[in-house]
């Protein structure tokens, strides 16, 4: 594992850059090495972290067993409870069962059509970019996802998650690299950097001389200090203020449902829904929103006109403009009041982060106008924002949602830690 307790020492992270996947191992083999890895999981990882005394001074959620959780219930927030409950139970549940998609090499290996122009053949491959580098904060299962993505793509990768889970981290990556050396596979295909502190962060963004790809996940503070400091091309993944439009048109039961599932099935994704956008004619649709809202204690911020119309909710605010710029990731929603469906699409790309939008209508004319003029990655037409996930989108194990345009976007599988080259072959050509 890679201890890296000075910023600028990079020797002991080098080593992770000579791992390649052997050109004679099959998709098929590599995706063997995956599984049996993933079965050394469950056994090993979950007994050895329910097991492991943790300090009080260096508290991790993740870390906790059950038991451990339920005595600091009273101490911590009840969002952080939720999160840790939900946290040891998904990672019961994912390791040993690594869900990666069958790529066939048509699709990690596109073809252009061969042609004997000028007595050359022009091919172009899918390649490995090299080295990724991932930085995250409190979810354990990265750890596995990014190994697995990686190792299937011949791409050497290079861990750096938050301190939130950082003994998980390192407990999966020594059993990922018992797995390899004992099916003959180099560890250095895989390494973590131990030291959370910030400044090591803030190096590890600045090591454009080893590592190719850099994929910060977490929150909005993290992306932009990745944005603002990486010297490495980067990846934008994972902030989502998410905007759901009722167009005049719109069934009210249909908002409530949806709008309602957006929100309130898990607040702190990526792809819950933080904002509200409801046309002047359709204000009344708030009610019946509102009501299901109520189930959950959500608390609206709301704009004048939109406030008027549900005042006597019992968790009404008046919204800021902060408001509308805001990812809450908690029980919390902004409600702001648009006169058409252009100055909606306005408020969305100028207030948005352009992960998934979605549009509740019937007039299937605005919808096309809405999908075509969103500037967001996913976009929706009566449907909830939360189905922009790697699984639901058919590929697989996920490395994250890309925010941006280059050159991924969207829920990004295994072609998006890929780059193209091209292979020319001739025989003596020549250009004429």
């Amino acid at each position: 594992m890679v201890r890296q307790k000075e910023p600028n020492s990079n020797k002991a992270v080098v080593r992770s850059m000579t791992w390649k996947k052997p050109y004679d191992m099959t998709d098929n083999e590599a995706k063997h090495y995956i599984h049996k890895v993933a079965y050394e999981f469950e056994e090993k990882i979950i007994n050895e972290l329910n097991g492991k005394g943790v300090k009080d001074t260096d508290i991790s959620l993740i870390d906790y067993g059950l038991e451990r959780l339920e005595r600091m219930r009273n101490d911590i927030s009840p969002h952080s409870y939720i999160t840790g409950v939900r946290m040891h139970e998904e990672m019961r549940k994912f390791f040993g069962k690594i869900k990666l998609k069958d790529v066939s090499p048509a699709l990690i290996q596109e073809y252009l059509d061969k042609k004997q122009k000028q007595g050359i053949i022009i091919e172009k491959k899918g390649v490995p970019f090299g080295v990724v580098g991932m930085i995250y904060e409190a979810r354990p299962n990265v750890t596995a996802d990014a190994f697995a993505l990686s190792f299937k793509t011949a791409n050497a990768v290079i861990l750096k998650g938050g301190s939130d889970a950082i003994n998980s981290n390192v407990a999966m990556v020594k059993i990922i690299k018992q797995a390899l050396k004992q099916n003959g596979v180099t560890e250095d295909a895989v390494s973590i950097i131990e030291d959370t502190s910030r400044e090591t962060t803030t190096a590890f963004m600045k090591m454009n001389k080893y590592v190719d790809l850099l994929i910060p996940r977490g929150g909005a503070s993290l992306i932009r200090s990745a944005v603002e400091n990486s010297t490495i091309p980067i990846i934008e993944t994972g902030t989502g203020n998410c905007h759901a439009f009722i167009d005049e048109s719109a069934d009210a039961n249909m908002c409530a449902n949806v709008i309602f599932n957006a929100k309130t099935q898990r607040y702190s994704v990526c792809n819950a829904l933080e904002s509200i956008v409801v046309h002047k004619n359709a204000l009344n649709i708030l009610l019946p929103v509102a009501e299901k809202l109520k189930e959950k204690q959500v608390e609206i911020f709301a704009d004048e006109r939109a406030f008027e119309v549900l005042k006597d909710y019992p968790y009404i605010s008046r919204a800021s403009e902060e408001d509308f710029f805001t990812e809450y990731g908690s029980a919390k929603i902004s409600v702001k009041t648009v006169e058409n469906l252009d100055q909606a699409i306005e408020h969305i790309n100028k207030h948005g982060t352009h992960h998934s939008e979605t549009i509740l209508t019937s007039d299937m004319k605005n919808a096309e106008i809405f999908m075509n003029a969103i500037d967001s990655s996913s976009v929706y037409v009566n449907a909830s924002t939360r189905f922009t996930d790697g699984f639901v989108f058919g590929l697989g194990a996920e490395i994250g949602i890309s925010t941006q345009k280059l050159h991924a976007r969207g829920p990004m599988g295994l072609n998006a830690l890929l780059t193209q080259k091209y292979f020319i072959k001739g025989n003596g050509a020549v250009r004429k």
